[in-house]
């Protein structure tokens, strides 16, 4: 530890794990010596309307061994390192914060007006071991406890990996040695986000955060930023899916995953064929968890009788194929080896791509959009009329086409005008995707053997088609109208 409020940057890899998975973990080969037991109690403060949140900062003083450390966190900004955060440490008396002008906290509170009030509170059972791994020195905390914000708790059971000196690399082996040993899942919600989520209602499901980027920035730093929001909207939805099994967060689970997938072709000509082993596996996860998202579609248009009852059969086992597929080592092994890759993967050092990663994010992000138009453009010509194997392919152009906006948003300011692309790309993909689902429902309805089942043609909307086909024509013909908001 540094006080005096010296800033140390903070390298670590959160896991979520739970508490049989803790026990095997603490009793196994990997941690085989006797740990350091901490019993920790934290007071997290923010202002009333919870200023220093909503800038990635949280603020807290935890009590451990008799003594008193006030620590401020900084969420990365400018490099968007997965696992990397501003910290800002010291010793204190009592448990009211002690400000200086070293961490941003009291500019923060001098621009919002407000005053520090006492949020909630952690309290935590901390087993930490120390590690020397692939010639890195790693520090291994096991956590259980809760967060409470009077009557009101949420569990916290987590593995945190901390580097203390040697490779980065070391680290990630290490959780996949981990992973081995017991299920573990990339952990995303830091303790103080814990706190602040118990503080607001329970959501349904989780979209995706929006994403600010600086036009200055370059190309890599935006990708990384684009790629921790999407991994970040994923896991909060895989936790709500496996605890609900609702239509919602499974759907955006799926939309994280194919956001993610849609940010590396947005940005292959920055990383070439690089990222390719992982997209295909992101692609195979996704794949795992269509059938379900197949099943809620279809299941909005039916209507009773056998028929639903057979869907929803049909439904339960393919939640239970994406409960087991995201409960598998080889999920686990993903997300790890993902995390690793942004934050120190070859794509970061390939000669042949310097001068991409290096360009700003402004200008990579004019040439992406320019480059997704011009293909919906081209391949959506007589979009009423193509087959429709080829009219998914433009709304899957679509759609990278919309998160490539989505992503961009804060680095181009003509609203007017992004406004209007926006509504007609957003028109394009609802009736492409609406037609879509009408296409897939026969194959759906034979795989389940439902197909001759008297209602089942009520599901296929046969007499939609055609004014959908229009609608998609028109939506085409005003989004090839509507003005470049980029340049």
């Amino acid at each position: 530890m540094q006080d005096g409020g010296v800033a140390m940057s903070e390298v670590e890899l959160k896991l979520v794990i739970s508490p049989e998975g803790a026990e095997a973990l603490a009793g196994s080969e990997v941690l085989s010596a006797a740990p350091v037991r901490r019993m920790q109690h934290a007071i997290y403060f923010d202002t009333p309307g919870r200023a220093l949140a909503a800038q990635g900062i949280s603020l807290r003083i935890r009590e451990a061994e008799g003594k008193r450390i006030q620590t401020t966190k900084q969420a990365p900004h400018g490099n968007a390192a997965l696992f990397e955060r501003g910290e800002w440490e010291k010793l204190v008396d009592g448990d009211q914060p002690v400000l200086d002008d070293i961490t941003p906290v009291r500019a923060i509170l001098k621009e919002d007006g407000g005053d520090l009030v006492r949020m909630f509170d952690v309290d935590i059972d901390r087993r930490v071991w120390t590690l020397h791994h692939d010639g890195a020195d790693i520090e291994v905390a096991l956590d259980g406890g809760e967060v409470r914000i009077g009557p009101r708790h949420a569990p916290v059971h987590e593995c945190e990996l901390e580097l203390k000196s040697g490779p980065a690399a070391a680290l990630f082996s290490l959780a996949r040695q981990i992973a081995q040993t017991a299920p573990v899942r990339i952990g995303v919600l830091s303790k103080s986000d814990r706190g602040h989520m118990l503080l607001d209602p329970a959501p349904e499901s989780h979209k995706a955060d929006p994403i600010h980027l600086d036009p200055e920035s370059t190309a890599a730093d935006a990708f990384r930023r684009i790629a921790a929001s999407c991994l970040r909207q994923f896991r909060l939805n895989e936790d709500l899916l496996l605890a609900t099994r609702g239509a919602e967060p499974l759907h955006q689970a799926r939309v994280a995953l194919r956001r993610l997938r849609s940010a590396f072709s947005i940005f292959r000509p920055m990383l070439g064929d690089e990222g390719r082993p992982l997209a295909n596996e992101l692609r195979w996860l996704a794949s795992e968890l269509g059938p379900a998202r197949d099943l809620d579609v279809i299941l909005h248009r039916a209507s009773g009788g056998t028929l639903e009852d057979s869907l929803r059969r049909a439904r339960e086992d393919a939640h239970d194929r994406a409960a087991k597929a995201l409960g598998s080592e080889r999920a686990a092994r993903l997300m790890i080896d993902l995390t690793e890759w942004l934050a120190v993967g070859a794509w970061l050092r390939d000669d042949a791509h310097a001068a991409a990663r290096a360009m700003s994010a402004g200008e990579f992000a004019a040439a992406a959009l320019a480059r997704f138009r011009r293909k919906v453009r081209k391949d959506g010509r007589n979009i009423a009329k193509i087959e429709d194997d080829a009219r998914h392919e433009v709304r899957k152009d679509a759609k990278k086409l919309r998160y490539a906006v989505d992503f961009f948003e804060t680095l181009f300011h003509r609203h007017k005008s992004r406004k209007r692309f926006v509504a007609s790309l957003k028109d394009l993909q609802e009736q492409l995707g609406t037609l879509n689902d009408m296409a897939t429902a026969p194959r759906l309805l034979a795989e389940l053997g439902v197909a001759d089942d008297p209602h089942a043609s009520d599901l296929l909307g046969h007499a939609r088609r055609k004014p959908l086909l229009r609608a998609a024509a028109g939506a085409y013909d005003d989004l090839v109208e509507a003005k470049r908001f980029w340049s």
